[in-house]
């Protein structure tokens, strides 16, 4: 896995053996003794993760991951705490500088890799996710916070009633969490009959361990659960297990004797980083549609289209079905926009694609090409019932009032047509180009023979 380590140690003989493993592992690596080092090394190389010794007395290490962490720049650089001591004390202090764990020496390798490979994963989809939020809210798509979020929604797997209520308890205090406890073998079963929770803590200190790891790599595979975040509770020094889970896809581990500060604390960031995703991939999915999306009609844009009826000129090839296009333009637009205003203009272009949609099939596409022209693609469709739909939507709209102007008055327009319809061909896009010439061609004929008509292709494409 690629990734760029930022070592900070003042014991030379800790940086030199660290490093060594770090390169055996393939990653790059930069060390340094010193905080002021290590910010020099951070503005010039941007590492993925940092591994940090809390214990130099000259330095206050935790200050320095508390700037990390709080620094846009540097908010998303994972931190990994190392030699400190191995009390609930020092490492709920280290978590609560931002650490994302800690590791006590001597370091189980096995654990250290198998945490550095999560943390760089969730590193990866943070920023993926951040880069398209970033470019979405470039474009104008960003969307405004909510105000309300309402508890978070935790799902305790035990196999150990009364242990479970031991956990749950725990959770709960402080914490504005909905904590429902579940048994591990009925969580597959009852996938997707409600919400899933945001948190799956799982108690593995008590059942048998192929059965958890066949769950989490289960939960995580699985669509209706492959977002929730995974805190798992293991034994002790069982550093062999906590390692497998985190491989397995497990978000967290943590030693199931610690303190209930420590719990909430991994809890409480499991969740908010796992509703910042659903928040970031919510405005990227919105971003999406947006980009495809004509803002004032709603209509499906050109940037849509064309990869659409690349998709229908395939399914046309394969079921030998001919399938048609309009090119639909709107007549003496300008004059309408020069008599009653844009905002009169606007309102006649949403209203006739209202009627487009309205009167055309679910199945057939009705795309806004570009100021007052539209599309409309009709699959399995003949040349003689697009004619008959092309009338149709002509004398819809002849007879329609799209709009008003200031002083009440009725605003109607007419339009003009042009239809080719396909036969069977190649799905190449000099195909595709064809058709939409065609029928731009019948289009331009019906405008020049007086508008308000219909034209059709004198060849087929």
């Amino acid at each position: 896995m690629s990734g760029r380590i930022l070592i900070i140690d003042a014991v030379a003989t800790n940086r030199i053996v660290l490093k060594v493993k770090m390169l055996a592992a393939h990653f790059a690596v930069d060390a340094c003794a010193t905080v002021k080092d290590a910010k020099a090394l951070i503005t010039q190389t941007q590492p993925d993760l940092v591994l940090i010794n809390l214990c130099n007395p000259s330095e206050n290490g935790y200050d320095f991951c508390r700037q990390l962490r709080h620094s846009p720049e540097t908010a998303t650089i994972a931190i990994i705490a190392i030699g400190g001591a191995d009390t609930a004390t020092a490492r709920f202090a280290a978590l609560d500088a931002g650490a994302d764990d800690v590791l006590p020496l001597p370091i189980n390798d096995t654990l250290l890799l198998a945490r550095i490979r999560s943390l760089l994963r969730v590193r990866s989809t943070r920023e993926e996710l951040a880069l398209r939020e970033s470019t979405s809210r470039a474009l104008g798509f960003d969307e405004k916070a909510t105000p309300f979020a309402p508890a978070a929604r935790v799902a305790l797997l035990t196999g150990q009633p009364d242990g479970g209520l031991s956990l749950c308890h725990r959770l709960q205090d402080g914490l504005r969490l909905d904590v429902r406890q579940q048994d591990p073998a009925s969580v597959l079963a009852d996938a997707g009959a409600e919400p899933a929770p945001d948190l799956f803590v799982i108690d593995a200190c008590d059942q048998e361990q192929s059965t958890l790891f066949g769950l989490v790599s289960d939960l995580r595979a699985r669509v209706e659960t492959r977002w929730t975040a995974q805190l798992i509770a293991v034994p002790k020094d069982a550093h062999d297990m906590a390692s497998m889970f985190l491989d397995l896809g497990a978000d967290d581990v943590v030693p199931a004797d610690c303190c209930e500060g420590e719990l909430k604390l991994r809890a409480r960031a499991l969740i908010q980083r796992k509703l910042g995703q659903d928040k970031l991939r919510d405005t990227v999915r919105s971003g999406l549609q947006a980009a495809i999306t004509d803002p004032l009609t709603g209509l499906y844009n050109r940037r849509y289209a064309e990869p659409h009826l690349a998709r229908m000129a395939e399914q046309a090839a394969a079921t030998g079905q001919p399938f048609a296009v309009m090119m639909i333009d709107i007549d003496y637009f300008k004059s309408v926009n020069d008599t009653y205003g844009h905002p009169a203009g606007d309102a006649v272009l949403c209203q006739l694609s209202a009627h487009l949609r309205a009167n055309l099939r679910a199945i057939d596409l009705v795309a806004r090409m570009g100021g007052e022209e539209f599309l409309v693609a009709m699959p399995g469709t003949t040349k003689k019932q697009a004619r008959l739909a092309a009338d149709r939507l002509r004398h819809l709209i002849d007879g329609s009032v799209l709009a008003h102007a200031d002083d009440g008055s009725p605003i109607s327009v007419t339009i003009s047509v042009g239809v080719a319809v396909s036969t069977p061909c190649a799905t190449d896009n000099p195909a595709i180009s064809k058709i939409c010439t065609s029928a731009d061609k019948a289009l331009y004929r019906a405008k020049s023979s007086g508008r308000n008509q219909v034209a059709m292709s004198k060849s087929a494409a």
